[in-house]
């Protein structure tokens, strides 16, 4: 057959169809058939098909109903966390790009009316954050994912950090500078006065530009300032002069190394600072974690490579080998195996036992578990000499075995 005539029923129908998308009243969700017009959607509600799937949606309505909206709803918070993030929309955009999809589920068939009801309902639900304006209602979408969040916080707290370590690190700065300054000289700048004189009164100054060493000024009835300076110059030798001059320059390079040296100190400790908090994470670029292990602590087996019989299973470090691989003695059932840092987690005991702290400057030592801040991940930990120690991670730290 041949194509049909430009602008015939025949060729405008063929134009819809390869179009695709077609005006969603006349689709029927139950049979899923798109029709072309309204006198083909009113020809399809009396077939015979039409009305055997009207009886099954008559025997459980609301099975039907919360399958289309439970996957409608699906397939729209799908797109907006897809393609917008947690950015702010307009609902209506999200919507246009939702139903570019051929086999979408059309909102006629869900519990809501119109899409106004379904952003009312996302926003008394929870799921994003709405707003009305005048140009329609904007959605937000709330991510919520574990991953996400841990990370967020993750962000939150090496931001915290490294904003107090500076503080810390300009504050000792400056310490340093008053320091410096304090030794080497008064702080205090020269105050400059007007030169005043009584009327009648003369100042004489008499320069020799010879070979003299000495210079005469003969200054009478002047300020402070001209009194002193005639007298420096009058009075001291140039031997001390230099003299002087080498010792304050030795001073000001002292106190310049110093606080070079304590400035070196402070950016050392806050890389390892930032080594022992993410101890946990792995390092982005290929770097290697740093090694936690210890013998004799208990550690807990967190992959599920070995299957689901070693899995959470809590164990002895009876050996180490090259500093990231442990040799664990299983607690239930004795099986020795050995495995690397990345498959293990600490444990924490109950309150009032021991512990091994395994990061930090307190690297080694053996403490008490006295407290733990949930809320925080973190604990209190009492050394054997009686110090106490707060906000201690809890991958800083693990149980000790009593054997």
């Amino acid at each position: 057959m041949g194509k049909a005539e430009k602008g015939t029923p025949k060729d405008l129908a063929n134009r819809m169809k390869a179009k695709g998308l077609q005006k969603l009243r006349w689709y029927c969700q139950m049979c899923e058939k798109q029709c072309r017009d309204e006198n083909g959607f009113k020809c399809h509600t009396m077939s015979e098909s039409h009305q055997r799937q009207l009886l099954l949606f008559a025997e459980d309505p609301d099975k039907f109903l919360d399958s289309f909206s439970e996957e409608f709803l699906e397939g729209y918070l799908s797109l907006l966390k897809r393609r917008f993030g947690t950015k702010r929309v307009h609902a209506n955009n999200v919507y246009q790009e939702y139903i570019q999809d051929r086999d979408h589920i059309h909102m006629n068939a869900t519990q809501w009316e119109t899409l106004t009801d379904f952003v009312k309902w996302l926003g008394r639900e929870g799921k994003c954050v709405v707003d009305e304006t005048e140009k329609g209602w904007y959605v937000a979408y709330i991510d919520r994912d574990p991953e996400t969040l841990r990370r967020q916080e993750l962000m939150k707290k090496k931001e915290k950090f490294e904003k107090d370590e500076e503080d810390r690190m300009q504050e000792f700065i400056n310490k340093q500078i008053e320091l410096g300054l304090s030794k080497s000289g008064s702080k205090e700048e020269a105050k400059y006065t007007e030169l005043q004189r009584d009327e009648g009164e003369t100042v004489a100054i008499n320069l020799k530009l010879g070979g003299s060493k000495q210079t005469s000024k003969k200054v009478e009835n002047t300020t402070n300032i001209l009194k002193l300076t005639a007298a420096s110059t009058s009075k001291a030798k140039p031997e001390d002069n230099k003299e002087d001059k080498r010792k304050k320059e030795e001073k000001k390079r002292s106190a310049l190394a110093q606080i070079m040296e304590e400035e070196m100190r402070g950016k050392k400790h806050k890389l390892e600072m930032q080594v022992r908090n993410n101890a946990d994470e792995a390092v982005v670029g290929g770097n290697v974690k740093s090694p936690w292990l210890e013998k004799n602590i208990v550690v807990k087996v967190i992959t599920k490579d070995l299957g689901s019989k070693f899995y959470k299973q809590k164990g002895v470090v009876r050996d180490i080998v090259d500093r990231y691989i442990a040799v664990v003695k299983l607690l239930d059932c004795g099986t020795k195996m050995k495995l690397d840092q990345e498959h293990l987690e600490t444990v924490i005991p109950a309150t009032n036992r021991k512990v091994l702290i395994l990061a930090g400057k307190h690297r080694g030592n053996v403490a008490l578990l006295k407290s733990i801040q949930e809320d925080q991940f973190s604990a209190t930990l009492e050394l054997e000499a009686g110090h106490i120690i707060t906000n201690i991670p809890y991958e800083n730290f693990s149980k000790l075995s009593v054997t």
